[in-house]
């Protein structure tokens, strides 16, 4: 098989997986398809990747770029994720900043997109796209939801949820003032029951800082069955920010929180 026909039958692959639907293949579905070797599947691939027809965000992974993200060059991340996650057989959802987005929260856009899973993963870089993928206990116990993409469903945190972890990622986030902002634009969302659901899924600790941090921010109404659960569960008094110190911090005994930083969300 010359060069000329390998690319037309390369192109012709990947237009019939976009016509059925399919965003993304592997590069051994690509060989398979096209009935050449491993060297001569990833030569034509190479090639219509610097066409921009297709990208690899991760290895042997690769997906077809419309010519509405070719500027871009890649899918967006939460249109490929789910497809990348099915291959890899990894369990995972969207969460913090990026499910925050899905709720509803526009004003905290993340840099990368932010995925939970199991075991740890290293960031990946897709064109202008990047994701990072952080590990979560407990993660087949935490709350989801599907929201729809253009390529398919995605997995994500529910509002409950992604508080719950918006508090234990705060790090992830941009700080605990920019937790407070999300905590106001999810609070319409919330419900007080399927919070406590979400809580369960978590460290005590998460719960105490979530219940403290949704009063200052105003919906001490969303707290009342978080409130029993920490009752219950708190055996101790935890700083709100941990690893700082502060000098005759105040203690919310509701939370058993010591209050050695003040949280001042600006929405």
């Amino acid at each position: 098989m010359n060069t000329i026909s390998r690319q037309l039958r390369a192109k012709d692959y990947i237009s019939s997986l976009a016509a059925s639907g399919r965003y993304h293949f592997l590069s051994s579905d690509a060989r398979k398809a096209l009935g050449v070797s491993a060297d001569a599947a990833k030569l034509a691939l190479n090639r219509l990747a610097r066409q921009k027809l297709i990208a690899q965000p991760a290895r042997g992974f690769y997906v077809i770029v419309p010519p509405e993200y070719r500027a871009l060059g890649c899918l967006p991340a939460d249109q490929f994720i789910p497809g990348l996650m099915e291959r890899l057989n990894q369990p995972y959802y969207a969460g913090l900043l990026s499910a925050a987005q899905f709720h509803g929260a526009a004003h905290h856009r993340p840099q990368e997109f932010q995925v939970l899973l199991e075991r740890p993963r290293r960031p990946l870089s897709c064109g202008q796209v990047r994701a990072k993928f952080i590990v979560r206990k407990r993660l087949r116990q935490v709350p989801v939801q599907s929201f729809k993409t253009p390529r398919g469903p995605i997995r994500a945190s529910t509002p409950e949820a992604t508080a719950v972890d918006l508090v234990g990622y705060y790090n992830r986030v941009g700080g605990l003032d920019q937790v407070a902002n999300v905590l106001l634009e999810l609070a319409e969302q919330i419900d007080p029951q399927k919070l406590l659901t979400a809580a369960r899924s978590a460290p005590i600790t998460w719960a105490q800082r979530l219940g403290y941090l949704l009063d200052v921010a105003g919906a001490r109404e969303l707290t009342r069955h978080l409130r029993t659960h920490v009752k219950a569960k708190a055996r101790q008094t935890v700083p709100l920010l941990p690893g700082t110190t502060r000098k005759k911090a105040p203690r919310d005994a509701n939370w058993k929180i010591l209050v050695n930083v003040d949280i001042e969300p600006d929405l």
